[in-house]
């Protein structure tokens, strides 16, 4: 697959010409458990020559980069990489979640001959995207209206849910991350202390993650079911979804409203901790499936509804990342962000 991606945004100042010499290019990579995704980065910031392979299909990340720098015939040039990865990539030991690779961040650049190499998570990445995403990226859900500079959170429902949060300065991005999935579940009404006593019963501490990812869908369903008293499907998250949509199952329909508002209330608590009114952006490959469906939820009286501060959220917009490949974009503007300075 080849494509070209663009980086946009009038509110942060990184479209200065990269400095780099001719003979240099600037690989950047989105390396998921299924997918890697590799291209290179334009002077202008375009992300042009994108592949993707399996990562099945490779004994391990070496040589995918390695067979995509003879491919696009980059051998003997001066080579910047910037790689996203879904793990941590703190320590020079990199061990996939869900991939048999493991290798260390000074070997892969020595092997490979890199001039640098930068190993970000992710989420890392995702976060860098987010400030540079239009209108055709993005889809707003409710009110608010985005400041320039000021923070920015993420989250996103997946396998498991991510969260990350931006702040700027001296022009710069500058990512903060943690673990902000696995906090303290914190029901809103009877109806989700119920959910959380149904998956006490599980689990010693149920946190965000138990109920906003794909497991998650399947857990709010297990226990709208119990707490119902109809029996459980074998039903995956996918099913449970399509089902909500079409209105074909009512326990569906009433999960799905259900994560909707949960998530809402998550992503609201993110914003109150954070002071997020640069908006906040919802990742992940679950939410994008059903966009219309969140809109016509709870998601934003959920958002909003803080008490006494119901007024602080109002203010803050949120937005549902559409962008295909917000990894690589992400990679990029990170890449750009650390040779521009």
């Amino acid at each position: 697959m080849r494509k070209s991606l663009n980086i946009e945004n009038e509110s942060v100042n990184m479209t200065n010409d990269l400095p780099i010499k001719p003979t240099t290019v600037n690989i950047v990579a989105d390396i998921g458990g299924t997918n890697l995704r590799i291209g290179t980065v334009s002077t202008s910031g375009e992300v042009e020559s994108l592949e993707v392979y399996r990562c099945a299909d490779y004994q391990g990340l070496a040589d995918i980069i390695q067979h995509y720098v003879s491919a696009q015939n980059l051998s003997g040039k001066c080579l910047n990489a910037c790689l996203a990865i879904a793990c941590p990539a703190d320590n020079d030991e990199i061990k996939m979640t869900n991939l048999p690779w493991k290798f260390s961040q000074s070997a892969l650049k020595s092997t490979l001959q890199l001039n640098t190499l930068y190993m970000i998570n992710d989420y890392t990445a995702i976060a860098h995207a987010a400030p540079f995403l239009n209108d055709k990226q993005k889809v707003k859900i409710g009110a608010g209206m985005t400041v320039p500079q000021k923070p920015i959170s993420i989250c996103g429902p997946g396998t498991g849910l991510g969260v990350s949060n931006v702040v700027f300065h001296n022009q710069q991005c500058i990512t903060i991350s943690g673990e902000g999935g696995h906090v303290d579940f914190a029901p809103t009404n009877s109806t989700e202390a119920a959910i959380l006593n149904f998956l006490l019963t599980k689990y010693q501490h149920v946190s965000y993650e138990q109920l906003l990812s794909g497991l998650g869908i399947e857990q709010i369903y297990q226990a709208i079911s119990h707490i119902k008293q109809q029996p459980v499907q074998s039903y995956t998250a996918a099913k449970i979804s399509e089902k909500a949509i079409d209105r074909s199952c009512d326990i569906c329909h009433q999960t799905l409203l259900q994560f909707c508002k949960i998530l809402g209330a998550f992503a609201g608590n993110l914003s109150l901790t954070f002071g997020s009114f640069g908006g906040v952006y919802i990742a992940g490959g679950i939410v994008p499936r059903f966009i219309e469906f969140l809109q016509n939820s709870e998601f934003r009286q959920a958002f909003e509804a803080k008490g006494r501060f119901a007024g602080f959220n109002q203010k803050i917009p949120t937005y549902v990342i559409t962008e295909e490949q917000p990894g690589i974009l992400g990679a990029a503007a990170y890449l750009r962000q650390q040779i521009s300075h």
